[in-house]
């Protein structure tokens, strides 16, 4: 009885404090931090750091008290995002910054909570939109982290995403995708790919006009000779 009652003592402030430490960008928000930003998460508890930017701004969607973690950012073309599977796993770039959030931590966080995305496209013309997806998930590294996307619920950037979805993440050492060759390489990326694409977020960033497939694309909004401003990619928790 004595051994269990210190055995108590110990592990429920450890259980406590595990709850406590934030999963995402929500429950930073819920903590009292409501500013734009870089924040540090804990998806596997609190052994994990890492590091996001949080979109705690309020958007067209509604004023739900769930705020967006983003899990990847193009903007600048100050990171290489042409690279291999152990960096797409663990991720890579800065969260004030380009970066790619990476898969591990995806399918961490999103076996824990039911997610949606939302994919906010810029062109170098100054046009704005966006594309929102129900639910967003990607299964595990023996999965091949699949990508697991819900309905295309609205936005003027048109749905690219849904060809890649059920896919399972390529890059140019590990080729999962449906194309006799590897996609990866083809396009310049790392993705869901297919056979190959619709949508290549990861590709390389270049200004404007660009070669087919190529660039950072998203076929709906500006074709797969166009290479966008900017690319961002965020989740949020599902409102309940």
């Amino acid at each position: 009885v004595a051994i269990f009652r210190v055995l108590l003592a110990v592990l429920l402030p450890v259980a406590a404090y595990q709850s406590s430490v934030p999963t995402d960008c929500s429950d930073i928000y819920r903590a009292g931090s409501g500013q734009d930003g870089v924040y540090t998460i804990y998806p596997a508890g609190p052994t994990s750091p890492v590091q996001v930017y949080c979109d705690m701004s309020r958007d067209d969607v509604d004023n739900t008290a769930e705020k967006w973690t983003v899990i990847q950012r193009r903007q600048d073309g100050t990171v290489n995002f042409y690279r291999k599977w152990e960096h797409y796993k663990n991720g890579f770039g800065s969260a004030a910054g380009e970066y790619w959030l990476g898969l591990e931590t995806m399918h961490l966080l999103t076996q824990a909570k039911t997610y949606e995305l939302r994919v906010d496209l810029e062109d170098f013309e100054g046009q704005r939109v966006y594309a929102h997806y129900s639910s967003f998930a990607v299964g595990s590294e023996t999965d091949g982290y699949q990508l697991n996307l819900g309905n295309f619920v609205k936005g003027a950037a048109g749905d690219s995403l849904k060809f890649h979805d059920g896919q399972k993440f390529t890059t140019i050492d590990r080729d999962q995708d449906q194309h006799d060759s590897n996609c990866a390489m083809l396009c310049y990326g790392g993705f869901w790919y297919a056979a190959c694409l619709e949508a290549n977020p990861n590709g390389i960033y270049t200004w404007g006009p660009s070669s087919r497939a190529a660039g950072a694309q998203w076929n709906s909004f500006k074709g797969l000779e166009y290479s966008l401003k900017t690319i961002v990619m965020k989740i949020r928790p599902v409102a309940s």
